[in-house]
C-alpha cells in the first residue's frame, strides 16, 4: 500500500470524483476489482488512467482508497 497524499487531501479528492466523473467512487472501485490483476501502486494508477481517461490525482486516489480498503478486509 502507499501513502499518496495527507489524509485530508485524500478525502478532499475522493469527495469531487463523482462530480468530476459522473460516477460515484464506489463504481471506480468496482472497476478496479474487476480490472486487470496489477501489483504495483503505478501501474494500476496508469490503467486507470488510460482505461478511462482520469486525471492523474483522481486514478491515485482510486486507487489508494482501493488498497486502504483491501488492507482493511485482510484485518478483519
Amino acid at each position: 500500500m502507499s501513502h499518496v497524499f495527507s489524509e485530508e487531501t485524500h478525502r478532499n479528492l475522493l469527495s469531487r470524483i463523482p462530480d468530476c466523473t459522473g460516477r460515484p467512487v464506489s463504481d471506480w472501485l468496482r472497476a478496479v476489482e474487476e480490472g486487470p490483476s496489477l501489483v504495483r501502486f503505478e501501474e494500476k494508477v496508469s490503467w486507470l488512467r488510460g482505461e478511462h481517461d482520469l486525471s492523474y490525482g483522481h486514478a491515485k486516489a482510486i486507487i489508494h482508497e482501493y488498497d486502504l480498503r483491501r488492507a482493511a478486509r485482510k484485518l478483519l
